[in-house]
């Protein structure tokens, strides 16, 4: 039993490094600016440049949605920054398949 569980131990570390890597062409120059966003219910990371990505939004029904993994998802009100600064130019959600919507910052409006 004790190697089983050593053995999930090792595979869960090895999927948690080898997903937390930038997507690619990341502009490794705003890895600070990634780091900066917090939660804003517990002042948490919302991880880095490797959660985060520029994604298309709109808002439905007045509520903010964003396209993640080619689906449009709700994105939960208590997880939008309110940020004026966004060096990216686009929406930005911070995401991963196990803990979901971290943080989302919106986009340009028009």
């Amino acid at each position: 039993m004790r190697a089983f569980l050593r053995i999930c131990a090792l595979l869960g570390l090895w999927v948690s490094t080898a997903s937390a890597r930038p997507p690619p062409n990341a502009d490794l120059s705003l890895a600070p600016w990634f780091q900066s966003l917090r939660q804003p219910r517990t002042g948490e990371s919302c991880c880095s440049i490797a959660d985060c990505r520029q994604t298309d939004f709109r808002v439905q029904d007045g509520h903010y949605e964003a396209l993640i993994e080619g689906e449009w998802r709700a994105i939960p009100p208590e997880v939008i920054l309110q940020r004026m600064d966004n060096p990216t130019g686009r929406a930005v959600v911070c995401y991963t398949p196990y803990r979901g919507v971290m943080c989302f910052i919106k986009g340009p409006e028009t």
